[in-house]
């Protein structure tokens, strides 16, 4: 997902395989490849909009809405959730995958997810397919502390009991807070009796990029980027100087199932491993189109790389490995990636609920256009079965042919 606010508004992605956090949150995005925040990869700006009354007539919408109510046999839902079918109705008719709408409760975990911090208790969350809410809590952080086990079943939030159609999504928004705060939560271990535990938030980091020497070649270092949040340039930076100090001298960087994030925190990652020249072009409606280029210089500029990518690589991800195979510093490894060129505006309603409006379109330096197509790998690499990354060894490979 590409945001400007992926992204001032802003951007971002996930993989709901790998489960939802109180403290340490997993993306949820990519799960199914669905449009969600993860596919946002280009937010430029997130604003907050108020209501303009008399801005805008719209007779035949409210004589229908007079008409139901007052004609209607059954029971009419909340005016909330009337406002947000209409909605829905609206961008149905505009028929853009990714101008979207989102519920309160998953603007709020877009943009903890992109803001890279958020209060809360750390642990993991996921549903069984019985619809139980599971536990599992991150040791040493206060859940755990607090005497939660993994396997433990949530039966309530603040006194709010779950239901059998309560979500993830609005169990996370729930149990998240300012830190500092206390949420009451009510969990039952196996058929044991259920207890009711204080715990006290705290502000989680949630990083965006692991890094390691590998085994195989000490001489390489495996840069993994999830997502491209606010923290992701400082982070990368950060890897590539440890990297260094342990004497790696080439890189692979790693975007498989990166769904994308933020528009400005991917030109930036960018910035650290070209010497000047363009990102990506950047065009919008009504707008000179404007170049998006690297400074001299970079971190990593002169070291090489290989990218691995895949179905999953979206949006910003494909920002970063585009400009590099554009720029020539670096061959893309795997399978085909996504293929989205879109940048989304991120607003904030008056209920929390947000509105993701697509902006502008991004090019990459070839001025390749990404929409459906994806970016074909260089080297390409079938998925590899059991425990053989066979596209990671396809990099080793590359990387240690090199002079």
């Amino acid at each position: 997902m590409l945001e400007s606010s992926d992204s001032t508004p802003h951007t971002s992605d996930q993989n709901a395989s790998r489960g939802h956090w109180f403290g340490l949150i997993g993306f949820g995005a990519l799960a199914s490849l669905v449009v969600t925040a993860a596919f946002l990869a280009g937010v430029l700006t997130q604003q907050r909009t108020t209501r303009q009354h008399g801005e805008f007539s719209l007779p035949v919408l409210l004589q229908a809405r007079q008409l139901i109510e007052r004609n209607f046999l059954g029971v009419l839902p909340e005016k909330a959730d009337q406002e947000h079918g209409m909605i829905r109705g609206l961008l149905q008719a505009i028929d853009d995958p990714y101008t979207n709408f989102i519920e309160a409760a998953g603007a709020e975990l877009d943009t903890d997810r992109l803001s890279g911090r958020f209060g809360g208790i750390g642990a993991e969350v996921t549903q069984s397919e019985n619809g139980e809410i599971v536990l599992k809590p991150l040791a040493g952080q206060p859940a755990a502390l607090a005497g939660i086990l993994a396997g433990d079943i949530l039966l309530a939030v603040d006194g709010e009991a779950l239901t059998a159609t309560t979500t993830v999504d609005s169990v996370v928004a729930r149990v998240r807070g300012e830190a500092g705060t206390t949420v009451v939560l009510r969990v039952r271990t196996g058929a044991g009796a259920a207890r009711e535990l204080r715990i006290i938030r705290v502000e989680v980091e949630l990083p965006s990029v692991v890094w390691r020497v590998l085994e195989q070649d000490a001489a390489i270092g495996l840069l993994d980027i999830d997502r491209f949040s606010d923290r992701t340039p400082a982070e990368t930076r950060t890897a590539l100087t440890e990297l260094f100090k342990a004497g790696v001298k080439q890189v692979i960087i790693d975007l498989r199932g990166n769904g994308g994030g933020l528009l400005q925190s991917s030109v930036d990652t960018a910035k650290l491993f070209l010497d000047g020249g363009v990102i990506l072009y950047h065009a919008r409606r009504d707008h000179a189109e404007e170049t998006y280029t690297a400074d001299a210089g970079g971190l990593a500029a002169e070291t090489p790389l290989a990218v691995l990518v895949d179905g999953g690589s979206a949006s910003a991800a494909e920002i970063l490995a585009g400009a590099l195979r554009d720029r020539k510093r670096a061959p893309l490894i795997g399978q085909k990636t996504y293929g989205k060129g879109s940048v989304q505006l991120i607003f904030e309603l008056e209920d929390k609920s947000s509105l993701h409006v697509t902006n502008a379109r991004w090019y990459t330096p070839g001025r390749t256009v990404l929409d459906k197509l994806g970016l074909e790998p260089d080297i390409a690499v079938e998925p590899g079965t059991g425990d053989a990354d066979a596209s990671l060894q396809r990099a080793i490979e590359y990387l240690q042919a090199q002079p």
